[in-house]
């Protein structure tokens, strides 16, 4: 047995090693999640290395209030991923901090003292009053209004998070999407500000509609045409879950790297291992994949940095 055995080798570190570098040595160190970091880059080298294979991307909103925004955008600009399928907040947050200021805080700051100042808490991020919902009204209602005057009725989210993104700078996630073409899919849109704002438009125009449907039909084609895909995914939830839902349907993922700080003793899709999307037929049993804990706004960075240095 010992024959077929690696050796635990020690991480030597320098001033001058880099992110790259430090990532690929996590390979042999027998370290815990170190290693299953290094599996989780080269599972997307060999992602973004496969030949006609679909790349999507899944993540919550609440990364987007910090500064892993500018990750996700880059992913986006470098063009790393084909499809990406969020949740409404990613849309609030990501239009909100074009115009408005996010601040850093603590987790143990005095919540009703904050309520009383205006400031909602995220985590350890004090988004204030002005800095969302005012903002989000401001900047999206005469955009609504400019589409409507063009004579459009009805929209999936993926066409009409590509018009707001057209409108955005390129400090904004959504306008790396427009400008590459990257499909955004939202199926929980009304689950936030943003969704809001579209039922507030609707109360005067009561044929303004959001289709769901089609984008259905969109992510159908698109997993029904690829001949391998591949999913990025970030906690749980609605943008999990599609992304593995849908891939069910062309028998599962080629290639899955989760990142996660959820237990999965609670039955949570949040906690669920990859290898439990298997069972369902969501994840191929023959897929390249990953399970990688630990809080995404340390790992992600380091993932994409090291990931974008193999691809170079």
């Amino acid at each position: 047995m010992k024959s077929n055995m690696l050796p635990v080798k020690d991480l030597r570190v320098s001033a001058d090693i880099t992110v790259a570098e430090l990532v690929e040595s996590f390979s042999s160190t027998g370290g815990f999640t170190a290693s299953k970091l290094a599996d989780a880059v080269a599972i997307l080298h060999k992602m973004n290395r496969s030949k006609g294979c679909v790349r999507f991307f899944s993540f919550p909103a609440c990364i987007c209030a910090t500064g892993t925004r500018g990750v996700i955008r880059d992913v986006l600009r470098k063009k790393l991923v084909d499809v990406v399928i969020t949740t409404c907040g990613t849309l609030d947050h990501d239009i909100a901090r074009t115009a408005k200021d996010y601040y850093q805080g603590t987790f143990e700051a005095d919540d009703a003292a904050l309520h009383r100042q205006g400031i909602n808490r995220l985590g350890n991020v004090f988004v204030p009053n002005e800095s969302y919902g005012v903002v989000l009204e401001e900047i999206m209602q005469p955009i609504l209004k400019e589409l409507w005057d063009e004579g459009k009725r009805e929209w999936g989210t993926r066409d009409l998070i590509w018009e707001f993104g057209k409108r955005m700078g390129e400090d904004s996630i959504l306008h790396w999407a427009w400008k590459n073409q990257i499909p955004v899919y939202v199926p929980g849109i009304t689950d936030g500000a943003f969704g809001c704002q579209l039922w507030m438009f609707k109360q005067d125009r009561k044929d303004f509609r959001i289709d769901l449907f089609k984008d259905q039909q969109e992510l159908s084609d698109i997993v029904f045409d690829a001949k391998r895909t591949g999913a990025l995914m970030i906690g749980g939830g609605i943008s999990k879950h599609h992304t593995i839902w849908w891939n069910q349907f062309r028998d599962g993922l080629d290639y899955a790297v989760f990142v996660t700080t959820a237990d999965e003793s609670d039955g949570s899709l949040s906690g669920a291992r990859v290898r439990e999307a298997v069972s369902w037929g969501k994840v191929k049993e023959k897929a390249k994949y990953v399970t990688v804990e630990g809080d995404a706004t340390i790992l992600l960075p380091i993932m994409i940095s090291s990931l974008m240095a193999r691809l170079k």
